[in-house]
């Protein structure tokens, strides 16, 4: 291996690191569907019905795929993330930790924000392929599909294999019932449990299975959700750098 980490990092993305849905660019260009992909995105990430069943109500009411120019106009005026999270990306390099984002988002939104540059590299994104772009250039990180929410872990796993990553050595960050299983997984192989302004469904999801959460970290006020919206961009994603540090000293 031309790098050799000496830690990792496995993340969620929608509402997690960034304030939007994974379904959000297709609101945007096409308005009409937003109530029922909302619906949709509620019900996967309360482990109601499964990714392959949510992906396949919305491949029936697609008008037709989304298109790099419309990705790209949607990521022009809407696309942001929480405090910090850039920067964390690069301090991860810096530091030699492998940052990996593992989402239900689609490979053809991360494809064309890092072809735009609206993140630091990545090394590799675990993410959908409902919507994937071909002729991407050389430099973009490997994608790995993920096609269940049971996928997450299966791939935090098969990254970490190819590096050398020692399980203990592993931050997993999630914040809904959707990154349950990827919780379920790290609890039982030592990795560090980062929940990100929980949400409830992962709350349950992790008191049903006895999966201890290590660090609840910002704002989690379930009763109060326009106190939440306003005070999570408070939050930022720096702070947890020391935490991630101890965890790639062990």
């Amino acid at each position: 291996m031309s790098i050799r980490y000496r830690a990792m990092v496995s993340s969620d993305w929608n509402e997690c690191l960034a304030p939007c849905g994974p379904f959000d660019f297709i609101s945007y260009t096409f308005p009409g569907l937003e109530a029922n992909l909302s619906r949709i995105f509620r019900l996967y990430t309360g482990n109601r019905i499964r990714i392959t069943d949510a992906t396949r109500q919305i491949e029936k009411r697609l008008p037709h795929p989304i298109t790099p120019d419309q990705m790209d106009a949607y990521l022009s005026t809407s696309f942001s993330t929480y405090a910090g999270v850039p920067q964390l990306i690069e301090w991860c390099s810096r530091q030699d930790i492998l940052f990996m984002v593992n989402t239900t988002g689609m490979i053809g939104y991360f494809q064309r924000v890092l072809a735009g540059n609206f993140l630091p590299r990545v090394p590799v994104i675990s993410a959908h392929p409902m919507i994937c772009y071909a002729n991407q250039d050389s430099h973009m990180p490997d994608f790995i599909e993920l096609r269940e929410t049971e996928d997450k872990g299966r791939n935090t796993e098969a990254v970490a294999k190819k590096y050398g990553i020692r399980s203990d050595r592993i931050v997993i960050i999630g914040d809904s019932g959707g990154d349950g299983p990827h919780f379920e997984w790290g609890d039982r192989t030592g990795a560090f449990l980062v929940g990100s302004m929980t949400k409830p469904s992962l709350t349950d999801y992790c008191r049903t299975g006895s999966i201890g959460i290590n660090l609840e970290f910002g704002i989690n006020d379930p009763h109060n959700r326009a106190l939440e919206r306003r005070d999570e961009f408070q939050t930022n994603y720096m702070d947890l750098a020391p935490v991630i540090e101890e965890i790639a000293n062990r």
